[in-house]
């Protein structure tokens, strides 16, 4: 496992934006829990991207904390009050009781959102018009949007 502070985050050179960490990335064995620490530590110092404020603590973070069974509110306290991703992993293995089926079932579920048709796709191909990706058919999945519009991929 890396630690890493705010400072260890990646910046994106062009633009000056400081982008969390990929979707697919994995802290006690939760894929996404990087990704949602790093937005909490960019909110707390006041450098979380505009248009990333609209869903913070909504979207992929609202169901990794509904599935984890942790509030808002204990997740950006714990960032809080933590230099390093060890803390936050370690208070997530001592508190946060799920089975690794459980998490499976949330992995997949982030993994996969957008392919299951209907409105949900139908949104994720709104998005990548709105972004210019439309182009752009390895992206079927929000998290691939998502590494496609922070130039990860």
């Amino acid at each position: 496992m890396i630690d890493r502070s705010a400072e260890g985050l990646e910046y994106a050179a062009m633009e000056n934006l400081i982008y969390p960490r990929s979707p697919r990335e994995v802290m006690s064995g939760w894929v996404y829990l990087p990704r949602f620490v790093d937005k909490i530590r960019l909110h707390l110092v006041g450098q979380l991207p505009a248009d990333y404020q609209t869903n913070f603590t909504k979207g992929f973070d609202a169901a990794w904390l509904k599935a984890a069974g942790v509030t808002a509110e204990q997740m950006i306290e714990l960032v809080e009050n933590s230099i390093t991703d060890g803390q936050v992993a370690d208070w997530v293995a001592k508190n946060v009781q799920k089975t690794d089926d459980e998490k499976a079932a949330f992995r997949d579920f982030i993994l996969q959102r957008g392919t299951e048709g209907g409105e949900i796709t139908e949104r994720l191909q709104t998005r990548k018009v709105e972004c210019g990706l439309e182009h752009r058919e390895d992206i079927t999945t929000f998290v691939d949007f998502i590494d496609a519009d922070e130039k990860r991929i």
